[in-house]
């Protein structure tokens, strides 16, 4: 298997519009129809070509001084920008164990993310490592291991952080947030996990825009043009209003039924037992600091598994 995965070509150079998951922060997604970068995209572009070209003289010693951990952190980097080659040369790293432990879980995520991007040998390695899990690398999720344990964070704290662009959509999320009775933590948890507020992102799943819809919720919640933010959001948080109603405020039950649908939770009467459902359940957990919600009854009745599932709360417990 190293062989045939050590035939990564030495130099696949090119951006890519990221279409990328939950766990990654694309800067902006292959959409039918779309015309070329402009502004802040083409910035984007130019800036992860220039960090996969600094990675590249990292891992292979062209310059500087071979740095395979430098190379990975510029690939990470670039990959967050959207770029397929710097996912596929990341998810090359983690299937070689080069510079980095060994993790096909992480290569077969990146790889999948990077074919979808029109990647081919990305395409070529998938077959190897595995199909896309969901699990990628801890530089790819929208915080950091301590920023996920900060009980202090808060929105503001975060939105403080962000790029102009990226500002502009997380106070839309705040903003519509209250005019659907959730809590403004809680929606832009679930907006940056969910696209790390790209508008215009698209998962391998065909889940688009910032809340990340799939075309059966769009349809849903009356989303007719998933890629205007506001639109999209306000499906949303619509969808996550009626979540918290079905199962009477628990947030844990709410937020694994918004990643893996509400008929799965139902099904595994608690948080079912995929590993990217948990994952995603463990990280808004964190960020929002709460087990429980308020909720309109009004919105729709609720679960019928609700009794023996509220009990299943922490997403360590067995269903």
């Amino acid at each position: 298997m190293d062989t045939l995965l050590d035939k990564r070509p030495y130099r696949l150079v090119g951006p890519y519009l990221m279409a990328a998951m939950l766990a990654a922060a694309p800067a902006h997604a292959a959409e039918p129809g779309a015309k070329p970068a402009r502004g802040p995209e083409r910035a984007a572009s130019e800036q992860a070509r220039k960090l996969v070209a600094q990675a590249l003289a990292y891992e292979h010693g062209e310059g500087v001084p071979r740095d395979p951990l430098q190379a990975s952190v510029l690939y990470c980097k670039a990959a967050r920008l959207g770029d397929a080659e710097a996912m596929h040369a990341l998810g090359w790293m983690y299937a070689n164990g080069r510079g980095l432990p060994r993790n096909d879980a992480y290569a077969g995520t990146l790889f999948s993310m990077a074919a979808f991007l029109g990647h081919s040998h990305a395409r070529r390695m998938a077959r190897f490592t595995g199909d896309y899990t969901g699990q990628v690398p801890d530089c790819l999720h929208p915080f950091s291991p301590a920023m996920r344990a900060d009980r202090t964070w808060t929105p503001e704290s975060h939105i403080s952080a962000l790029s102009a662009e990226r500002q502009a959509i997380a106070r839309l999320v705040v903003e519509l947030a209250a005019s659907y009775d959730i809590a403004p933590r809680l929606a832009l948890a679930i907006a940056l996990t969910e696209s790390s507020l790209n508008p215009i992102a698209v998962s391998p799943r065909k889940a688009m825009g910032v809340m990340q819809l799939i075309p059966d919720t769009a349809a849903r919640f009356n989303v007719k043009n998933p890629f205007d933010p506001r639109e999209n959001i306000k499906g949303g948080l619509a969808y996550l209003r009626w979540l918290l109603a079905y199962f009477s405020g628990d947030i844990a039950l709410a937020v694994a039924a918004y990643n893996a649908g509400e008929g799965a939770v139902d099904r595994y009467r608690g948080i079912p037992p995929y590993r990217e459902t948990r994952a995603y359940v463990e990280r808004i957990l964190a960020l929002v600091g709460q087990s429980e919600h308020p909720f309109d009854s009004r919105v729709t009745a609720p679960s019928s598994a609700l009794s023996p599932v509220r009990m299943v709360r922490q997403p360590g417990n067995a269903p």
